[in-house]
């Protein structure tokens, strides 16, 4: 595949700011994921994409035409457009380093962020490979503009090339991934594929087939407001019921204190004042049953909370976000045995990994779609840190080429 296209469509797309907006009221909740999809519709028509469309929510559609005659499973590739809010994505100004030549990495536009091989010991495997990095003041972007540009070069390159092997594709690109929004817009129906992938992780070779399931639980306590020079007996401060319930909460099952396969309850956001304060607590864990036992310690919480704090009260409202991407992946086992043997004949070494986290692959294997994640070179994600590589990212295209061979039900040869 062509490096030096990929390479020039990452860099195009990073310098774009997508940076999603939480709570912005709108979907995409952001003008330059409306930009970057603009863009992406275009680039599709210039190479030839079929049945191309720019949604008015920002979803990008595309068909690439199947180069086989029979009839075969419809693969879908999806990447998302936004980056985290976490850290800035204006006026990213990416660095180059071809042929890294090992060691710490100085980024030019903050003298006190290096990126560290201590911290990055894959480094190490890569010396010689090309790099890019931020100059240290924003993210990058390559989560997931990495994902957007391995499947663009790669409907590319099988354009350019009808010799290769595959059935109809579809490419999805979605927005607000990163706050959680990701597929609220995506029509299935509209999609027609019998499998997808989306491609949006660290390294090579990872194949994603379990993702946290996920709840929010959203805490409203009400006080009872009064000037404070005559508060006394009459004020009830919701603030103070709330941190009564924030110590309540078992340290043992904060983010802080758990990992891998452990589940957490994680108070994130706290706002208001005496006479009202809302606290959001995300829900985490494997094991989706076990998502009723965090509401209740929550629920116990607060209802213990406003038991030591006479007139206040509470309302604990749970909302469902996603689900392990696990409990639907086993209804079709052929979307991680088919990726694993792409990534061996792609010259790789598959591992079976899984997310602390969720992925637009949870909400479209919930609804139907079985969706496993493929990696694409990121590394340090959401991060002034952050880098990613190309080499990975040119092997993550050779893994699709050969994963929609397979699903043809015909491997490419030699």
């Amino acid at each position: 595949m062509n490096s030096e296209r990929l390479l020039e469509r990452f860099l195009r797309y990073v310098r774009i700011d997508t940076t999603a907006v939480d709570d912005a009221g709108r979907y995409p909740s952001s003008p330059g994921q409306l930009e970057l999809g603009k863009l992406l519709a275009d680039e599709l028509r210039a190479i030839g994409a079929a049945d191309v469309v720019h949604t008015d929510h920002g979803i990008v559609l595309a068909s690439i035409p199947a180069s086989v005659g029979r009839e075969c499973p419809t693969v879908a590739l999806c990447a998302h457009l936004d980056t985290s809010p976490e850290t800035t994505g204006k006026d990213v100004r990416p660095q180059v380093i071809r042929r890294y030549p090992g060691g710490d990495i100085e980024l030019p536009g903050a003298a006190d962020r290096v990126i560290r091989v201590a911290e990055n010991p894959e480094l190490d495997d890569l010396i010689g490979a090309t790099l890019i990095t931020t100059d240290g003041t924003t993210l990058l972007g390559g989560d997931d503009k990495a994902g957007v540009a391995v499947i663009m070069e790669t409907a590319q390159w099988l354009l350019e090339h009808p010799e290769l092997p595959h059935g109809r594709l579809r490419i999805c690109f979605t927005c607000d991934e990163e706050i959680g929004r990701g597929v609220d817009h995506v029509d299935l129906g509209e999609l027609a594929a019998d499998v997808c992938y989306t491609l949006d992780g660290q390294g090579a070779d990872e194949l994603d087939v379990e993702t946290f399931s996920a709840d929010m639980a959203v805490v409203t306590f009400r006080g009872v407001n009064i000037h404070p020079a005559i508060a006394k007996d009459r004020m009830v401060n919701a603030l103070r019921v709330a941190g009564d319930f924030l110590s309540r909460l078992p340290r043992e099952l904060s983010p802080e204190m758990t990992d891998e396969r452990d589940g957490f309850v994680h108070p994130y956001v706290i706002e208001g004042g005496v006479a009202k304060v809302t606290v959001k607590v995300l829900l985490r864990d494997f094991d989706t049953a076990r998502l009723d036992d965090h509401a209740a310690v929550v629920r116990r919480a607060a209802a213990g909370a406003v038991a030591e704090w006479p007139g206040a009260s509470v309302d604990v409202d749970v909302r469902h976000q996603y689900r392990n991407m696990a409990d639907g992946l086993v209804k079709e086992p052929r979307a991680t045995a088919l990726a694993e043997a792409a990534m061996q004949l792609a010259g790789g070494t598959p591992r079976q990994t899984i997310i602390r986290g969720g992925t637009d692959g949870s909400r479209l294997t919930e609804l139907g779609l079985p969706t496993p994640n493929i990696s694409t070179g990121q590394h340090t994600l959401h991060s002034p840190l952050e880098w990613a590589c190309l080499d990975e990212m040119l092997h993550a295209g050779e893994v699709v080429k050969h994963l929609c061979a397979l699903w043809s039900d015909e491997p490419i040869r030699g």
